[in-house]
């Protein structure tokens, strides 16, 4: 064990591990940082050893509850992180035929990390060496002779692209403050960073099917049914694939009937897509207008929630908002708003084409856009940072998207359900939209990682189930495969909010006030539902603890047929 883990064990209390644990974790990630390097692998795998071997010396049965909520908490981010570094190990494997160059990059680079004495003509060798092996990999690949899988391809792209920059990082260390390097590197240094940066499209056009611009095949990593079993255990979830899909279909059978409910409303009859797709989108705010729809809609949200006393709102967090216009770069990827600490909105800049301006103005209408303010300000994302931020503050290392997303879109469901929220029947389409959304984001992503589904059918079925407009579709498909976000994430939203919402009903049918359930929740970080209910309720919980609580009711659609 670490002389540091043994020397840190008896001091503070389990808040206190946890801050050093995230610090040492990101010192040690920032300080090893090639990804490839075996040296990372093994000095990340030891340190989990040892801080779960330092774990296992506490005496669990004497801390209080909050305190065995941090414990599991603490475990479960250990187990994981072990379990996803060597599973990254693993996955080397599938594509390392394209990286020969790696083992090369990686000696440089520790050498320079660990300012190791510069042998100048040996590093301008293994440069000539690297450039040399890049070329020799480049020429199999266009020959047709490496075979390897898109996701394979799109893996070692991102890898490429890292080495890439280490080898800058190292040149910076070394130009011009040590001559040797200068006179035997410079040139070996060019070449191999040329190399690089003719080899790395290679690979993302003819083996990944990317293309410069952003477009092309949308690819992802797929992971497995095994390994999704592991990530829910992962998140204290009760529940298989399976059962996670089957509540999305269902769920959305349900939000298909209130729809045609408010189409008929609308005059549309039964044809809610038409509802939608004539009506409700649009009505979009004009040009030059969309930050001060926005900017109503926020302060609707914020000034609703506090006089019906549901969640305490600070001053400061709703006084320090801040708003930004997303890029046309970022609208690619991100086709509607973000938030958090500020919100960021998308619209249609002067330069995109007709086609393109309709297709996000009508993706980010009046109605659309009403529950999406809310989402990411108050009640939802802005307050929730900011209560993060001040309340144990150690839980942001198990920041989960059961609770994060899941914490947004359960108001949307609270305030559906109270009934003077969405009066208009524009409105509820808009809110019913998003929550058909949640639901179709289970059933594709579940299904892509489960080998059922392939990124474009996520795409064509998010048009064909939804009404999506195909450009937005196609942005959040992009989102959900091609960028940095766990397996489970796109589950969190409707599956934490439902968690969430059936907490609620137990706890104000025990008798707990709104306000003070609300605002217990977001003083408890954004840890799993399932344990943010035992701190809440008082459940019992064990150092061995697994998922168990069954918050979901069967039974509220009887058809979920809509989402074949």
């Amino acid at each position: 064990m670490d002389d540091w883990v043994a020397l840190s064990k008896p001091h503070g209390g389990l808040a206190d591990r946890i801050r050093r644990v995230r610090a040492d974790l990101g010192d040690l990630d920032d300080f090893y940082r090639v990804s490839v390097a075996p040296s990372r692998h093994a000095r990340l795998q030891r340190f989990y050893a040892d801080e779960l071997a330092s774990l296992a010396a506490v005496e669990f049965g004497a801390l209080d509850q909050q305190e065995r909520v941090d414990y599991i908490l603490l475990k479960k981010h250990l187990q994981r992180g072990a379990r996803q570094l060597r599973a990254a190990r693993e996955a080397l494997d599938g594509f390392r035929v394209l990286l020969p160059f790696a083992d090369a990059v990686v000696a440089l680079c520790e050498r320079r990390e660990h300012v190791e004495p510069m042998d100048a003509e040996t590093t301008a060798r293994q440069l000539d060496g690297i450039a040399a092996s890049v070329a020799a990999v480049a020429k199999r690949v266009r020959a047709h002779e490496v075979r390897v899988s898109k996701t394979d391809a799109y893996r070692a792209s991102k890898v490429i692209r890292e080495l890439r920059g280490h080898l800058e990082e190292l040149h910076g260390f070394y130009a011009s403050y040590d001559p040797l390097f200068d006179w035997w590197c410079a040139t070996p240094w060019r070449a191999a960073d040329a190399a690089l940066a003719d080899y790395l499209p290679l690979v993302e056009t003819a083996l990944a099917g990317l293309r410069d611009d952003g477009t092309g095949d949308i690819i992802g990593e797929p992971i497995g049914r095994a390994a999704l079993l592991r990530e829910l255990e992962a998140e204290v979830l009760a529940y298989s694939p399976e059962e996670l899909v089957r509540i999305a279909r269902e769920h959305f059978a349900w939000c298909e009937a209130e729809m045609r409910r408010a189409a008929r409303e609308l005059g549309f009859g039964d044809d809610w897509k038409r509802a939608m797709d004539e009506h409700v989108k649009t009505r979009s705010a004009p040009p030059g207008g969309q930050t001060q729809l926005v900017r109503k809609l926020a302060r609707e949200a914020a000034d609703y929630v506090r006089a019906h006393d549901l969640v305490t709102v600070p001053p400061v967090a709703e006084e320090t908002i801040r708003m930004f216009m997303m890029s046309p770069t970022a609208q690619r990827v991100n086709p509607f708003f973000l938030g958090g600490p500020a919100i960021i909105v998308s619209y249609p800049t002067a330069d995109m084409g007709y086609g393109l301006k309709q297709m996000v103005m009508r993706g980010n209408n009046r109605h659309f856009s009403k529950a999406t303010a809310f989402h990411e300000l108050i009640p939802g994302h802005r307050l929730q940072l900011f209560m993060a931020a001040r309340h144990r503050s150690h839980r942001q290392l198990f920041q989960t998207p059961f609770f994060v997303e899941g914490w947004a879109t359960y108001w949307e469901l609270v305030l559906w359900e109270r009934g003077d929220f969405f009066t208009s029947p524009e409105d509820r389409i808009g809110t019913l939209f998003w929550r058909m959304h949640r639901c179709a984001r289970i059933v594709l992503s579940l299904g892509f990682h489960l080998g059922d589904v392939q990124p474009q059918e996520c795409v064509d079925r998010l048009v064909s189930w939804v009404g999506h407009e195909r450009a937005t579709a196609e942005g959040e498909v992009r989102r959900w495969l091609n960028g940095d976000y766990p397996p489970l994430y796109q589950c969190g939203y409707l599956v934490g909010a439902l968690q969430l919402h059936a907490l609620r009903r137990e706890a104000l049918e025990g008798g707990m006030a709104e306000r003070d359930l609300n605002d217990t929740l977001l003083r408890c970080g954004a840890v799993p539902p399932e344990l943010a209910r035992a701190a809440v309720m008082g459940t019992e919980l064990d150092e061995e603890y697994e998922a168990r609580w069954r918050f979901y009711a069967w039974g509220r659609s009887q058809s979920d047929s809509s989402l074949q």
